[in-house]
């Protein structure tokens, strides 16, 4: 395959609302390739229709190949590069392959409509995620715009909000924006009761808080409580402190091995929406309990799996590995320092004598950094305050390096 795609964006005003220039990619092509409603929105000409195949992107080299050697133009929503096709297609060919035109995006437009500043509004996309995923977005007195799936979407995210303490936010409903049928719907989310409108919608969200509400913040340190557990947690205070020895950045993964509760891999994932995590855990039922975990928290894509060393081979390669249960399993950690890449960073927990031992035997052998730390909770002893100490925890910290 060879010719260049053009990928043009088109807005709810269709055709009226395209440059000549898009107008001309449109009508100078021999294959146009889009959806039913993009494709109706255009002239007819002698161009072959081609509806986008289920599932899309599956079967896109194939569409691309049997069409090669014709001028192909495909139809995108607003702007192609925006949460849209033309991300998918610049993948699939090369940058050098794909000529976009774009429109302005459905947030663009949103942004005109309300007055917000764009580059001060995040954007958050549940075309394919799960609406769970806009939960670590939320915040005291943010504004967010909300790409919808579908005309269901704005009730869902009405019902989300509800449930975890957010329902005073104000949610507003922009459907077909720029287009003739354009309109807008605004109450809040505990009082929400509109039904399914137009599928071609974005919701804009000014998030409020209730008093009761829990925080659940980004920041490493969520309540204990926050997580469903049979007590196989690493504590609030410690996680913070882990997650901070892990040192999350954008676009990183985790390995989080004996995952317990999945508290770690869940804190890794929240510090970023790009952030990616994978958790080994023996126990069946733990396992359930993690998925729960990570979808209340808004992280629904965590990657739960079974037991280390056997279930390790054929993950995606780490970035960094936190070790907190199986530390004294014969192979564990073996496996997990093969499997991390020269760069990566590892830590690992202990609490129990034996597993201290190896600490620091692999301390020994592969140099890093060692701590030791306890904490303290205050807690009623009859009519005063008491300090009740937690077991102490010590900490490897090692970033792996090359080897003679």
């Amino acid at each position: 395959m060879g010719g260049v795609v053009t990928v043009v964006g088109i807005g709810a005003d269709g055709w009226d609302g395209l440059s000549p220039n898009a107008r001309r990619a449109v009508e100078d092509a021999e294959v146009l390739v889009g959806s039913a409603r993009q494709l109706s929105l255009v002239p007819d000409s002698s161009a072959v229709r081609v509806p986008w195949p289920t599932p899309l992107v599956p079967a896109l080299p194939a569409l691309f190949a049997e069409h090669d050697g014709r001028r192909i133009c495909v139809l995108a929503s607003g702007d192609p590069m925006f949460h849209g096709i033309g991300v998918t297609l610049v993948r699939l060919l090369g940058a050098d392959r794909v000529r976009v035109l774009p429109q302005p995006s459905s947030a663009s437009l949103a942004c005109a409509r309300l007055g917000w500043a764009m580059h001060e509004t995040p954007v958050v996309s549940l075309v394919t995620a799960p609406a769970a995923t806009l939960l670590p977005h939320l915040a005291q007195g943010r504004r967010l715009l909300v790409l919808s799936r579908d005309a269901g979407t704005p009730a869902l995210v009405a019902e989300l909000l509800r449930n975890h303490g957010f329902g005073d936010t104000t949610v507003t409903v922009l459907e077909q924006l720029g287009g003739r049928l354009e309109s807008t719907f605004s109450g809040t989310a505990a009082q929400w009761s509109r039904t399914a409108g137009d599928p071609l919608n974005l919701l804009a969200l000014e998030c409020r808080r209730g008093p009761d509400a829990v925080r659940l913040t980004r920041t490493p340190g969520l309540p204990d409580d926050a997580f469903d557990s049979d007590g196989q947690l690493t504590k609030q205070e410690v996680r913070a402190l882990t997650v901070g020895a892990l040192a999350p950045e954008p676009g990183e993964l985790l390995w989080d091995v004996g995952g317990g509760s999945g508290s770690i891999a869940i804190e890794w994932m929240r510090a970023d929406p790009t952030c990616r995590a994978v958790t080994f855990e023996l126990d069946a039922t733990r396992r359930d309990r993690i998925a729960a975990n990570a979808t209340r928290l808004g992280v629904p894509q965590l990657d739960v799996r079974g037991a280390a060393p056997e279930s390790l081979s054929g993950a995606p390669e780490p970035d960094a590995i936190f070790l907190g249960g199986g530390v004294t399993v014969p192979g564990v950690f073996e496996s997990c320092w093969a499997a991390l890449p020269v760069g990566g960073r590892m830590v690992v927990n202990a609490v129990t004598a034996e597993s201290e031992v190896l600490l620091l035997r692999w301390h020994a052998e592969h140099g890093g950094a060692l701590r030791k730390f306890q904490i303290y909770r205050g807690g009623a002893l009859g009519g005063f305050t008491a300090w009740r100490p937690q077991l102490p925890v010590s900490q490897w910290i090692v970033t792996k390096e090359n080897t003679p």
